[in-house]
This record gives structure tokens, C-alpha cells and sequence, in this order.
């Protein structure tokens, strides 16, 4: 009797056996299928479960020889990285894909969607003192049609906090750090002044 080929091989409950299954799927995959492979059992679903599971067993990185082991390293890092990072994030992802307005046909789409976005921080212009033996620009570009955007120190106290709570700097580290430079720029007022006089 002909044996029957399955499109999906049987899968026993070892991390090996379920990469070896998603490498036979991998090779067979068809491109642009994104509904299916991030469905409960969908590719993207397994394989970024599988990666967690190889990441909880230890280390920064997952080895490549435990990749080789599983059968998965010739699935390309960046859909392995997307998968895990989908399976890690899953009940957002899905339901940032339920209320969107429009369909994503990838992960990289989804990942690109769901990037929180920068706040919009002003931009401060520092004056530009013209050097003597510089030449004339003018008529070249027209600097009196540009608004001069003016920043107020709470504008700048506010984008201060957020990049300290992006980087995780305390109140209290910032305080020391930003007496420090207090002290340095009021040296070079001084010895400024010194020089002027």
C-alpha cells in the first residue's frame, strides 16, 4: 500500500522532534501565508514557542549546535527572532491584529506597527557665529523664512525624564552627574571672563 505524505509531520513532545517538524514545514512553506502561520498551531506560533522553550533553558543565547540539535537552524534567524518575539507577545499581537483597520502580512509589518512611536521632541537650533574668513551665503539660503522654534526649560525638563526613565537613571545619580557639569561650565564662564578682562 502507497504511503500517505502529510503536510504536517507527526510531532512527538520533545523540543528536538517539534523543530524537526517545523524544518520539514519551513522547507515546504508558502510565502505571504501569514492568517495561517500565526494561528494557535500556525508555523510562527510552534516555532516562536519552540524558541522560548530552548531560551528558558539557560544561557543569553541559544547555542547553535541546540539549534542544530532541533533541526531548526537553517530557518533564517530574522523569522526565528520575529517568531519568538510574536509568541512572547501573542495576546497583544493578537489583539492589536483584531483592531486593526488593515491586514498585516508579516511580522516585520506587525513588529514595525506595534513599535511604540517617539514622542516628538522640539529641536533646539544653536546660533551659528560666522568666522571671519568665511564667505558670504547670502541669497543662497534664505534663514529669515525658517522659524526660529524657541525651547523653554520645561521642554527640556520633560525630554530629560523620559530619557532617564528609557535608560533607567535615578533622580539621584542625574543630581550628582548634573552638578558636576554645573561646575565644569561655571569654570569655563570664569576663566572666560578672566581671559576678557
Amino acid at each position: 500500500m502507497p504511503k500517505s505524505i502529510s503536510k504536517t509531520p507527526v510531532v512527538n513532545n520533545t523540543l528536538e522532534s517539534e523543530g524537526k517538524a517545523l524544518a520539514t514545514i519551513w522547507k515546504g512553506i508558502v510565502k505571504g501565508n501569514f492568517d495561517n502561520a500565526t494561528k494557535a498551531e500556525g508555523f510562527d506560533t510552534r516555532l516562536g514557542k519552540l524558541m522560548l522553550a530552548l531560551k528558558a533553558e539557560g544561557g543569553d543565547r541559544i547555542a547553535s549546535a541546540r539549534l542544530k540539535d532541533c533541526g531548526i537552524a537553517g530557518i533564517d534567524k530574522r523569522r526565528r527572532s520575529e517568531a519568538m518575539w510574536f509568541a512572547a507577545n501573542e495576546t497583544a499581537c493578537r489583539d492589536f491584529i483584531a483592531n486593526s483597520k488593515k491586514g498585516f502580512t508579516s511580522l516585520t509589518a506587525l513588529q514595525a506597527a506595534m513599535k511604540p512611536k517617539a514622542p516628538v521632541k522640539p529641536k533646539a537650533e544653536a546660533p551659528v557665529e560666522p568666522k571671519a574668513d568665511d564667505k558670504s551665503k547670502v541669497g543662497l539660503d534664505s534663514e529669515a523664512d525658517k522659524p526660529v522654534v524657541k525651547v523653554e526649560a520645561d521642554d527640556i525638563a520633560v525630554v530629560v525624564l523620559d530619557m532617564m526613565q528609557e535608560h533607567n537613571v535615578s533622580l539621584e545619580a542625574f543630581e550628582k552627574a548634573f552638578d558636576a557639569i554645573k561646575v565644569i561650565l561655571q569654570d569655563e564662564d570664569t576663566n572666560k571672563t578672566k581671559a576678557v578682562a
